[in-house]
């Protein structure tokens, strides 16, 4: 890897080892040796499988090492995925991490916790009750997302051959703010992706009634987000909804709606029990979760579902003999880990209804305490949880008594500071927070507002209010420095990239997709349909 065009580092480190025998040298070693990690592990090939391999012990501490350069995963604020699970969680994910969950013939028991799951989380989103939803674990949300906008072209395609019309330009409408799940979905299986840019007075987000605009007839549904990943707002589901009933009755265009609930899946349903967004909504078709952001699981869990079995089309949905018993699969991958799935459950028995809500409750006071730090301060806080719905009920910590998103704090540096201090970039307090162990991105707002930089952090379970503290305490510290040295602004723009740092981006977009795409696969004990209970 090279440190510049001119400079081959792999290169200069090898002319500069000391030309020895390395069989010599091991040998040779010193058998009173409690530890010999660098004889062990010497030589070992980069980028070529070894053609001896190293010890067990050495190859271990060769890689635990290396991985200890990495961020810590508490501090990084970057990220929507959830970091810690209580050790009797840790305990049922090791004594399954050898459980395939598509052999449900092998593993019933890891079948039937699926299924509950599935069961669950219908209930969670108001799915009609009897009815027949339908749905299936995922390696994430971005997998989910996917057989949610699949499932939407497939019945647009049924529909218009059944009626004779053109079946090969399908689009699908969304807002610019969308995480690149959303646009991958749209590219990789053919779809028109239409972007309805955002406003800055909206939140960056999707305004439903400009939504109106993209959709014609050869819209397969439009996707609505619940949770947006640049400064946490809730789309309005209801409205989309409503004026899409009001096209209907105009046009004939029957459109869907399909909820990228991505975090606010397990968000809404805790701190705004009575919201409508989900299946009680009339054009909700599907919903998307990630079990591994605010559902509290490790990396590797999605959820998707659809309000009916009818929506999810047959097209979709394979029938398999060959592990044991007939098997329905209706996922992109096929082999995927129980273990995080019976994770999934321990957190629904254990917490319950109410332990959720009280993490919930607590995530959102804490992002309302570092937001209304920053606005008291240098920054203008872009978010909007923070914000009483009226003046009187401010302090409460009931999260309904304030306008409804995730418990994310996106700001940036004010006007006034701006004007005051221009040479300053506001980059580089993503890039000095760093020196301190915090990550904290530093992007640029969606289409319609792009000029727009945003810091953003997530607070989850493990920001607790002494770390908020904390964090308050070194993000102003950092501000002053700057504010204290107009001679650091060149040494400053010396040593931090001209385009800010963006983790977890794709695309000029926050993305939550980087986790491992871990071989899916769903189904029930013999029908492999997961209904609700």
């Amino acid at each position: 890897m090279s440190l510049a065009r001119h400079i081959d580092a792999e290169d200069i480190i090898a002319k500069a080892k000391e030309k020895r025998n390395l069989s010599d040298a091991r040998a040779n070693r010193l058998t009173s040796s409690s530890w010999r990690r660098d004889l062990d592990g010497a030589g070992a090939p980069k980028y070529t499988m070894p053609k001896v391999g190293i010890p067990s012990r050495a190859a271990y501490q060769l890689l635990h090492d290396e991985t200890a350069l990495d961020g810590n995963p508490l501090l990084n604020l970057a990220s929507f995925v959830h970091t810690w699970m209580p050790p009797d969680a840790e305990k049922l994910i090791l004594e399954n991490l050898n459980k395939n969950q598509v052999d449900l013939d092998e593993y019933p028991a890891a079948t039937i916790i699926h299924n509950r799951c599935i069961s669950m989380l219908a209930d969670l989103w108001k799915a009609p009750v009897p009815g027949k939803a339908i749905g299936t674990s995922t390696a994430g949300s971005s997998e989910a997302i996917m057989l949610g906008g699949l499932a939407m072209k497939k019945r647009w395609q049924e529909a218009r051959k059944a009626a004779g019309k053109d079946y090969f330009h399908p689009n699908v409408v969304f807002g610019s703010n969308a995480q690149v799940a959303l646009e991958k979905f749209a590219r990789y299986f053919d779809v028109e992706t239409r972007l309805v840019p955002v406003k800055a007075s909206n939140g960056f987000i999707m305004d439903p009634k400009d939504a109106l605009q993209y959709i014609d007839e050869n819209t397969i549904g439009v996707m609505v987000i619940l949770g947006s990943t640049y400064t946490g707002h809730f789309e309005n589901v209801q409205e989309m909804s409503d004026l899409l009933d009001d096209l209907f009755e105009r046009t004939g265009l029957d459109i869907p709606i399909h909820v990228d609930g991505a975090s606010g899946g397990f968000v809404a349903p805790f701190a705004y029990p009575d919201y409508k967004w989900s299946f009680d909504v009339s054009r909700v078709v599907s919903i998307n979760t990630s079990g591994h952001k605010f559902g509290l699981v490790y990396p590797g869990l999605g959820w998707v579902l659809w309000k009916n079995e009818n929506h999810l089309h047959k097209d979709l949905i394979f029938e398999l003999h060959y592990l044991g018993s007939v098997e329905y699969t209706f996922t992109l991958n096929f082999s995927k880990p129980a273990a995080p799935i019976i994770a999934q459950m321990y957190n629904f028995l254990n917490l319950g209804f109410d332990g959720y809500q009280q993490i919930i409750t607590k995530d959102l006071r804490n992002a309302r305490l570092l937001s209304k730090a920053l606005e008291a301060t240098h920054f203008t806080v872009l978010s909007n949880i923070h914000r009483p719905i009226d003046p009187e009920l401010d302090g409460t910590d009931d999260p309904n008594a304030y306008e409804k998103g995730l418990p994310v704090v996106s700001f940036r540096l004010s006007d006034d500071f701006k004007e005051k201090y221009p040479h300053i970039q506001q980059v580089w307090i993503q890039s000095m927070l760093r020196t301190k162990g915090w990550i904290v991105p530093n992007y640029h707002a969606p289409l319609g507002e792009e000029k727009t930089e945003i810091l953003r952090v997530v607070v989850r379970e493990t920001l607790t209010e002494d770390l908020t503290e904390r964090l308050i305490f070194d993000i102003l510290e950092i501000v002053e420095a700057l504010m204290a040295s107009e001679g650091l602004g060149s040494m400053m723009a010396s040593t931090v990239p001209p385009t800010a740092h963006q983790p977890d981006r794709e695309h000029g977009r926050p993305d939550k997709s980087n986790f491992g795409d871990a071989e899916v696969e769903g189904g029930q004990q013999q029908s492999g349909f997961s209904r609700q209970c």
